[in-house]
């Protein structure tokens, strides 16, 4: 059966002036990712990334890692939600990065709305990005998409039905760098595995990071 490998980007640079860059540890994540993705000696189908430059970077460093020579189609449909504008839009005066970033992200999707920037147009524009993969695959081909944490949760939240909270659980335990495994065959679209990242423990547990 074809299968979409949905990957985390590496580690952005939220100490830095640009937070849209890969550090080095996400450069590391990315090539270590790369290696992974040459033991499994899969036969690539499309390979896609969003915009965002570490979203691009990580494609860049994890494919020439694997000796996949290809150049990622650019689908902006994979990009992540704004969250700094959301931590602008829906602050609250206390609490860590994350608690802060659950509370914009539910005050976000409580707002409703269909126009752009809405969280329906976001979840929409990720269900159909998933829907045009899944129809360009072959049998047995494997699709690699380069995203981010909030879009790889969208998916798996719509695949497994579940709730609002369900979302935001997934979405804060993405690991940069880490694998989700997305099946597609007569009994439709399914989640098989969820952010695996047995392939970062190498590098140890600096390696293990969620920005």
């Amino acid at each position: 059966m074809p299968s979409i490998y949905l990957i985390r980007h590496g580690k952005a640079s939220p100490e830095a002036e640009d937070y849209d860059e890969l550090s080095p540890t996400g450069y590391e994540q990315a090539r270590l990712l790369g290696a992974e993705l040459k033991r499994r000696d899969l036969r690539p189908g499309p390979v896609l990334a969003g915009g965002l430059r570490r979203q691009r970077q990580t494609a860049a460093t994890a494919l020439a890692e694997a000796g996949i020579d290809v150049d990622p189609l650019i689908d902006e449909r994979w990009n992540e939600y704004e969250h700094l504008e959301l931590l602008t839009r829906h602050p609250i005066g206390e609490g860590t990065l994350q608690e802060r970033l659950d509370a914009g992200l539910s005050a976000w999707i409580a707002a409703g709305g269909t126009g752009a920037g809405t969280w329906e147009d976001f979840r929409a524009g990720v269900r159909a990005a998933l829907s045009d993969t899944v129809a360009r695959l072959e049998r047995g081909e494997t699709a690699l998409v380069f995203t981010s944490a909030g879009v790889i949760a969208t998916v798996c939240a719509a695949l497994l039905e579940a709730p609002t909270h369900g979302f935001l659980a997934l979405n804060r335990i993405v690991v940069n760098g880490s694998i989700t495994k997305v099946m597609h065959g007569r009994g439709g679209t399914r989640l098989l595995s969820f952010n695996d990242h047995a392939h970062l423990e190498q590098g140890g547990a600096g390696l293990m990071t969620y920005r």
